[in-house]
C-alpha cells in the first residue's frame, strides 16, 4: 500500500469501530467461527506456503502453527462471552450505596506486526485475541515469508470486511508508514532492535504496546537430571524449525560433572531424530534467507564443533550443529543465534549459574533439567525470564491457559487465552452511585462530626 492508501484504510477502520458493531460479543464469535472454518478449508494451502518459505513439513506446520491457531480459536469461542462480561467488585462502605464494576472494552484500531519464523501462528494467534476483545485490526506480516503472507491476505479478505480486518504486505517502507499512524494499540513480535523502533514511534502518540522479542534463552542441565531424556527434549526444542524459534534453547549451561555424558546423548539424539544426513532430510527445514544463513554460518567455530557443522548454500540448510567447550567470550555467545547451532558451556555450582544469568539481559525463556525440586525452584525464583519449563523445552507457549510473553529486554506484555483477551482490552473502572441516599460527610463546610465519620470509614 502507498502512504495515502494506508491513511484511507485507517480512516475506514476507525469509522467502522466507532459504529459500535464490534462491541457485539455474538458478532465477534461469528467472526472467529468464520476464520476457523476458513483455516480448516485452506489447511493444505497454508502448509504448502510454510514449506516454500521455511521448508516445514506438513506435520510440523500443523503441530507448531495451524493446530495452535485452531486451539486458540476454540478456546476463545468457549470463553469470549464470559471474558467480555462486566465484573462486579466490592464497594467500600464509604461509597454506600453504589455498585462498582470493571467493564472490558476494546482499544479500537489495533496494529499487529508479525515475524517470519512462525508466520502463520504469530500473525493469526494475536489476531484471534484482538477480534475476541472487539477491536478492528491491521495485520502486517513479514516480507521475508511472502508465500504465507499471501495466503493470510487471501484468507482475511475472504473472512472479513476490510474495514474490520485488513492486511498490509510489503517491507520497511510500509512498516514505517504504518508506525507513523495513530493506532490505539500496537502488538509487535520480532527482534529487539526493531522493537525499540516500534516503541519510539508509539511514544509519539502515547500508544500502548506489547513487545514479544527474543534473547539468549539458557538451558541448564544439572547433575541430577535424567540425561537421556534431557538430550531428547533439548534436541527437539533446539532444532525445531531449524532453530528459528524465539524460545529455542539458545545454549546449554551444563554441570561440569555430566557434560561429557550429555554431549554423547545429544549426538545420539541428533542422529536419531534427523538421521545421519540431516541435509537430505525432507522434514528438516531451511534458513529463511541468505542473509541469515551466512550470519549463522559465521557463528560456527569449526574447531569446537562436536556434531554437525556442514551446510548447503543452495538449499540454505545447516546441519544440527553442536559446539563444545564454549565460553561467554566466544562470538556465538554475543548474540541470539536463531539457528541450528547449540553451544555448550560448563558451570561448577548453581550459585555460579544464578550469578552469571542475572548479569545478562533477561531471556525470553529459561529451561532447567534437574531431578531436584529445590534446585529448580531456586533458579526459577532468583532468575529473571519470560517463561520456561522444568525438564522440557518450549512447550510452555503451547497453552491457552497461561499467558506467554517476555520480561525486560525480551519484551513486555503477554497473550494467549484470557491473557490475550486482556491484552487487547481496556478495563474501565466504574462506580454506579444510587440517588436515593447522599451521605453529607464529603461536602463543605467540613464539620467535626463528618470528620469522625470519614475517619471511621477510611482506616
Amino acid at each position: 500500500m502507498t502512504e495515502s492508501e494506508i491513511k484511507q484504510m485507517m480512516q475506514e477502520q476507525r469509522t467502522y469501530f466507532q459504529t459500535g458493531v464490534t462491541l457485539d460479543v455474538v458478532g465477534r464469535m461469528r467472526a472467529l467461527a468464520r476464520l476457523k472454518a476458513c483455516i480448516l478449508r485452506r489447511e493444505a494451502i497454508i502448509s504448502e506456503a510454510l514449506q516454500k518459505d521455511l521448508g516445514k513439513s506438513v506435520t510440523e506446520s500443523y503441530m507448531c502453527e495451524i493446530g495452535l491457531v485452531l486451539e486458540e480459536i476454540t478456546y476463545m469461542l468457549k470463553h469470549t462471552r464470559s471474558f467480555a462480561r462486566e465484573r462486579t467488585v466490592r464497594t467500600p462502605l464509604a461509597q454506600f450505596h453504589a455498585r462498582s464494576y470493571q467493564k472490558p472494552s476494546p482499544y479500537g484500531v489495533v496494529l499487529i506486526m508479525s515475524p517470519w519464523n512462525y508466520p502463520f501462528l504469530l500473525t493469526m494467534s494475536p489476531l484471534v485475541d484482538a477480534i475476541a476483545a472487539g477491536n478492528t485490526v491491521v495485520l502486517k506480516p513479514s516480507a521475508y515469508s511472502p508465500n504465507t503472507s499471501r495466503v493470510i491476505a487471501k484468507m482475511v479478505e475472504e473472512c472479513f470486511e476490510k474495514q474490520y480486518v485488513n492486511v498490509v504486505t510489503g517491507g520497511r517502507a510500509e512498516n514505517t508508514c504504518l508506525l507513523r499512524e495513530h493506532f490505539d494499540y500496537i502488538f509487535f513480535t520480532g527482534s529487539q532492535a526493531v522493537g525499540k523502533e516500534v516503541m519510539r514511534y508509539a511514544a509519539e502518540h502515547l500508544t500502548p504496546v506489547t513487545l514479544e522479542l527474543g534473547g539468549k534463552s539458557p538451558c541448564i542441565v544439572e547433575k541430577s537430571a535424567d540425561i537421556k531424556l534431557a538430550a531428547k527434549r533439548i534436541v527437539f526444542g533446539k532444532y525445531l524449525n531449524c532453530g528459528q524459534t524465539c524460545v529455542a534453547p539458545d545454549y546449554i549451561y551444563c554441570d561440569r560433572s555430566v557434560k561429557d555424558r550429555l554431549v554423547k546423548e545429544l549426538q545420539k539424539q541428533i542422529r536419531r531424530q534427523y538421521g545421519k544426513r540431516p541435509l537430505e532430510n525432507a522434514n528438516y527445514g531451511k534458513i529463511i534467507n541468505e542473509k541469515h544463513f551466512h550470519r549463522i554460518c559465521g557463528l560456527i567455530d569449526q574447531k569446537k564443533v562436536v556434531c554437525g557443522g556442514a551446510f548447503d548454500c543452495n538449499s540454505l540448510k545447516i546441519e544440527p550443529t553442536m559446539m563444545d567447550n564454549v565460553t561467554f567470550a566466544d562470538a556465538v555467545m554475543q548474540e541470539e543465534i536463531f539457528g541450528p547451532v547449540l553451544p555448550i558451556l560448563m558451570y561448577d555450582t548453581i550459585d555460579e549459574v544464578i550469578h552469571n544469568l542475572n548479569t545478562m539481559p533477561h531471556p525470553l525463556a529459561l529451561y532447567i533439567f534437574t531431578g531436584e525440586k529445590q534446585t529448580a525452584q531456586k533458579i526459577i525464583s532468583r532468575c529473571g525470564f519470560g517463561g520456561g519449563c522444568i525438564n522440557d523445552t518450549i512447550i510452555h507457549l503451547a497453552t491457552s491457559e497461561m499467558g506467554f510473553g517476555g520480561f525486560g529486554e525480551s519484551g513486555m506484555g503477554s497473550y494467549h487465552g484470557k491473557e490475550g483477551f486482556a491484552t487487547f482490552s481496556h478495563y474501565k473502572s466504574i462506580v454506579d452511585k444510587k440517588t436515593w441516599l447522599d451521605l453529607p460527610m464529603r461536602y463543605q463546610p467540613y464539620r467535626k462530626v463528618n470528620e469522625k465519620l470519614i475517619r471511621f470509614f477510611l482506616k
